[in-house]
């Protein structure tokens, strides 16, 4: 018999919550994207930071655009997810997003670390005149780890989808899990690997960082000096804190979301999911407000819609 897909609550409230974070999302990347291409028309300049931002930015587009063009899918027709190969493309977009992002935020957490920590080491003093050249090549090596991990969604969703729906019992797009055998368990750890190597790098860079701007600050305070500078300590350890803390959550939601793939718990797959895309939101919304410039736009922005 012919498998079908039904539409639950579990569909329709994740739609309505999906299409406001999607629009909170594309409204704070778009604007992070067209201030930088504004600014790189106006200027002819374009810094490495600014690049990686860009970077960011349009990941976070397409896979905020992704996410909802699925879930108004699942809601409107869920019926064409049976239809090869839909649901494999989704996945592997969904995927090469999603590692994007968790790539380009460690190439950008590794950018601040070599160029604004001080430490006296010959490899670190050799990667801070370096790392302006290293920038388009770690983006480059972002988008092949994306790449790779998009195809190996690609062949996940395939098994998912259409190898394990062999039930005749009626079925939504919340109630398929993952029937986990070698070859799904082999895939699903080169996924883990590739996003625990992304986590850590990110990690690991923040806390440097983070452990630099702290020794400096501590010494501004023991010499008893107070100015712009040591406020600009204090505010980018504040981001960095928030920054560490998003990212971990964020993590975190992957972890739970990889190890309850193959259970048919839906109401924590749910929240875990519509949880996970709203993380993204908070972190651009940090990407604006530690960068000087997009800073001020932000602001005059927000002025001119009072």
């Amino acid at each position: 018999s012919r498998e079908t897909f039904n539409v639950t609550s579990y569909d329709a409230v994740a739609f309505g919550i999906i299409t406001l974070q999607t629009l909170a999302g594309l409204w704070i990347n778009g604007f992070i994207v067209c201030v930088l291409c504004v600014a790189w028309a106006k200027k002819k300049i374009f810094h490495s930071n600014e690049k990686i931002l860009l970077f960011l930015g349009c990941s976070c587009l397409g896979n905020f655009c992704t996410t909802w063009l699925f879930s108004f899918l699942s809601v409107i027709y869920p019926q064409c997810f049976l239809a090869n190969p839909l649901p494999q493309m989704f996945a592997a977009l969904v995927g090469f997003f999603n590692s994007s992002n968790t790539w380009g935020s460690a190439c950008l957490s590794v950018f601040y670390c070599v160029k604004i920590a001080n430490f006296q080491y010959t490899f670190f003093i050799y990667l801070k005149g370096k790392i302006d050249r290293m920038v388009p090549w770690l983006l480059l090596v972002s988008v092949l780890f994306a790449l790779i991990m998009g195809v190996l969604a690609y062949d996940i969703s395939y098994r998912a989808v259409f190898q394990n729906l062999n039930s005749t019992a009626p079925r939504n797009l919340w109630n398929i899990h993952i029937m986990m055998d070698e070859h799904t368990f082999a895939l699903f750890c080169i996924i883990g690997f590739i996003s625990t190597t992304s986590f850590l790098t990110a990690i690991f860079s923040a806390l440097l960082l983070l452990f630099s701007l702290w020794r400096h600050k501590c010494r501004m305070q023991a010499n008893s000096v107070r100015n712009l500078t040591m406020d600009a300590h204090s505010k980018a350890i504040k981001s960095i804190l928030s920054f560490t803390f998003i990212y971990s959550i964020h993590f975190t939601g992957y972890v739970l979301s990889s190890i309850h793939a193959n259970k048919t718990e839906y109401a924590l797959m749910f929240v875990i999911v519509i949880f996970q895309y709203a993380l993204p939101i908070a972190h651009s919304l940090i990407l604006i407000l530690i960068n000087p410039k997009l800073e001020k736009t932000f602001i005059r922005t927000l002025s001119c819609f009072k």
